[in-house]
């Protein structure tokens, strides 16, 4: 199992969440975060005192694959949608998952 991070422009994420939903990919976690992706234009970037450095609310994507096919196509999709006309719009990570439990009653 495959754990998948991508840190996405804010304004690509949409497109990013229906691609991976049409292919079948339900749970996804969106979290904003501040970060240092190079700005789309002014609007965009913002100055953080506790950084002391530009920043931008960028969107962290979180997902589970359970082989290597369903990572490969999720990759390929956040790739794809995430883009943004810029050398580097974002970065993809991936982890290996040591366990998965549920949280239940009994």
């Amino acid at each position: 199992m495959k754990e998948i991070k991508a840190f996405i422009h804010r304004n690509r994420i949409a497109d990013v969440v229906r691609s991976l939903g049409e292919a079948g990919y339900h749970n996804l976690s969106v979290i904003d975060v501040k970060g240092m992706l190079k700005a789309l234009g002014s609007k965009e970037q913002d100055y953080s005192i506790e950084l002391g450095d530009a920043v931008i609310t960028e969107v962290k994507l979180e997902l589970v694959c359970e082989d290597e096919n369903r990572t490969a196509e999720a990759v390929r999709i956040i790739q794809e949608q995430g883009r943004t006309g810029q050398p580097e719009a974002g970065w993809i990570y991936i982890s290996e998952i040591q366990a998965a439990l549920p949280i239940a009653d009994h």
